[in-house]
């Protein structure tokens, strides 16, 4: 498959088919993940992948905890509450395979100054979102589908407890993996002349 009709084919994908990848699927797809440039090529991400459904279960329980009490501090209704949470809990445990993105800054360069510190830290979230691209578009290379749930960074507490992760572990995202039940609604994109604000 050519590049550009990979990276304009991959989509967010919600709801799967119960088939799971294989392990070696996944093991590309973090492979991938692992080409990704980062900072003085220190890698500062490490992945959870998991495939057992009473974990799935146990990650949707924790997390959903926190979710709820978030969504009431937004004011929402219980009703909506209710209906929200057992959606996300759907996600998560109706995923065939889920990979837990997490940032790991532990080898990354210490600087005296909080400005470069602050700065190596965000090239580290960069790089990490460099892996997980790759990690997406390896996964439609191989004719499966992801999703890009951010909702880990709203509740890291919850995800570490609930994977049983070391405080180094700062989980960033969950990426389900599988083949996707229906083809989902795609957003329009933004026209290149969009895009580019100067080009001299």
């Amino acid at each position: 498959m050519d590049m550009m009709d990979i990276i304009r084919g991959r989509r967010s994908v919600r709801a799967f088919r119960p088939e799971p990848p294989s392990r070696a699927q996944l093991e590309q797809i973090i492979e991938a993940a692992g080409w990704a440039p980062s900072p003085h090529g220190r890698q500062p991400w490490r992945f959870v992948v998991i495939t057992r459904a009473e974990l799935k279960d146990r990650l949707a329980e924790s997390m959903g905890a926190e979710w709820r009490a978030q969504l009431a501090l937004d004011g929402q209704d219980d009703a909506t509450i209710a209906l929200r949470h057992r959606k996300s809990q759907e996600r998560i445990a109706g995923a065939p395979a889920i990979i837990v993105p997490c940032l790991y800054l532990e080898d990354l360069d210490v600087y005296p100054d909080e400005g470069r510190q602050a700065a190596e830290t965000t090239m580290a979230i960069q790089s990490l979102g460099c892996a997980i691209q790759n990690m997406l578009l390896a996964a439609y290379a191989q004719g499966l589908d992801t999703g890009w749930m951010c909702a880990p960074l709203f509740c890291p507490d919850a995800v570490r407890a609930a994977l049983d992760l070391a405080p180094t572990m700062r989980p960033q995202a969950l990426i389900p993996v599988g083949h996707a039940a229906k083809d989902p609604v795609r957003r329009p994109r933004r026209p290149l002349d969009a895009l580019v604000v100067k080009w001299e």
